[in-house]
């Protein structure tokens, strides 16, 4: 479906932080999103300035790497704390324990039982697209990777709006569409054991919700798609027919060669995205190899 996009270092200048408690680089990749963040430890204090220049780039390149990243769950939960409140994912059997805020993603089985969520990703998606506040962003935290496979592509949806032919803009322009968690649910029971059967309660967190076709970025004002295979159903107001042919154009287009960057993970990457502006999807790992990680989630704005 896609090219693998080289990670490259751009050839633009490094821009160093001085003045502050760390001194760290900034690199852009070679892809439509996307820079690395070298030189920086999270175990270390990070000052006002420091913080203020890495949410500055998480807006700038919508993906940051943050090589060796050495840091606990403890760690992991404060530094994505200072980006906003945190959400707990509906799937409360796959909860770090003592950590309810870290969803365990992972293919690994103990004593015949999964620990985490095996199949995370496997369809395109923005994280909780299905709450009335979708995510803000994510970070995962590699625990353990496996020898091949297990990378994470990433596509520009703000890429995707700007490049939409007209026609397809005109037939979005001012609609909504309904996004739930459900509803590829049952097609993932069936593939696979990661998805377990969801209580009374469960399935009333994640009740169906409405959200704008193109979403206009909170913070730096950009529009971007915001429609996804997983998580989207319908578009509101349009025949079934036309709501299924208009998504799958969509879709298709989204996820163009030119829009994405694939994430080969190093060993201690932290990887924050931005779901306001990008849609993921994981790859795939082989079933014989162990795959783990650790994913925070932050609250963002309804959107507009």
């Amino acid at each position: 479906m896609t090219t693998t996009v080289s990670p490259h270092r751009h050839a633009a200048p490094r821009v160093q932080s001085s003045g502050a408690l760390q001194t760290f680089d900034i690199v852009a990749f070679d892809a439509p999103v996307g820079a690395e963040v070298l030189g920086l430890d999270l175990n270390e204090p990070l000052s006002a300035d420091d913080f203020a220049r890495i949410h500055r780039a998480h807006l700038d390149y919508h993906v940051l790497v943050f090589r060796e990243q050495r840091i606990t769950p403890e760690q992991h939960v404060a530094f994505s704390r200072r980006f906003g409140p945190l959400q707990i994912h509906v799937l409360r059997q796959f909860q770090l324990p003592g950590h309810p805020e870290v969803l365990i993603v992972s293919n690994i089985r103990e004593n015949g039982q999964p620990i985490g969520l095996g199949d995370a990703g496997h369809f395109w998606h923005s994280d909780l697209s299905y709450k009335e506040k979708p995510s803000l962003g994510s970070l995962l935290h590699a625990q353990e990777l496996p020898s091949e496979g297990g990378d994470t592509l990433f596509a520009n949806m703000h890429l995707a709006w700007d490049t939409l032919p007209e026609h397809l803009r005109k037939a979005v322009e001012g609609r909504t569409a309904e996004h739930t968690y459900l509803a590829k649910y049952a097609e993932l029971q069936k593939r696979s054991p990661w998805r377990p059967n969801l209580s009374a309660e469960q399935v009333a967190e994640v009740k169906p919700v409405v959200h704008p076709v193109v979403r206009t970025h909170p913070e730096t004002g950009r529009k971007a798609l915001f429609v996804s295979e997983h998580f989207t159903t319908h578009i509101v107001g349009l025949p079934e027919d036309e709501s299924r042919d208009l998504l799958g154009a969509l879709f298709v287009h989204s996820v163009r060669d030119e829009h994405i960057y694939r994430h080969q993970w190093a060993e201690h990457d932290l990887v924050f995205w931005d779901n306001r502006s990008l849609m993921h999807l994981a790859a795939g790992t082989p079933d014989h190899l162990r795959r783990k990680l650790y994913r925070t989630t932050i609250e963002g704005d309804a959107p507009f």
